[in-house]
């Protein structure tokens, strides 16, 4: 299982808080960014290789990749 190594921050890259959940994808603007479900859902281009990764935190403590 993949897990995220770097922080995460209380906001994405919108200003939306990020809780239990993030993306790290692709921006229909082009950069990439982190997002919450609902700024993913505003902004991003998908799920998968070079659109974006889905990460969700666990009972560990650790932001583990369940998606993309």
């Amino acid at each position: 299982m993949t897990t995220w190594c770097g922080s995460v921050p209380p906001q994405d890259d919108f200003g939306v808080p990020i809780k239990s959940e993030f993306i790290d994808g692709r921006t229909r603007e082009g950069p990439w960014a982190m997002m919450s479900p609902w700024s993913h859902r505003a902004y991003g281009v998908g799920l998968g290789t070079g659109k974006g990764q889905k990460y969700q935190k666990k009972e560990d403590g650790k932001w583990h990749k369940v998606q993309g």
